[in-house]
């Protein structure tokens, strides 16, 4: 697994924390491990902007409520 760069790490941070927000209380343990685990996916594949990472984060949030039929 390559080292993921500051700035990326930095990236996926901020966009974590503003897609979290958009859950009740900034998401449950769950959810937030399911965003974060697709977001290193994301970056390991080469994909570090936050406007990537935000569309990576977007899509996973819409999965989760899709799951809690919201």
């Amino acid at each position: 697994m390559p080292e993921l760069s500051e700035r990326t790490k930095a990236n996926m941070d901020v966009v974590l924390e503003e897609t979290c927000r958009q859950l009740p209380h900034g998401g449950d343990h769950d959810s937030r491990k399911f965003i974060a685990e697709r977001l290193i996916e994301a970056a390991q594949a080469g994909h570090s902007t936050l406007g990537e990472l935000g569309i990576i984060a977007r899509r996973a949030l819409a999965e989760i409520l899709a799951k809690r039929g919201e």
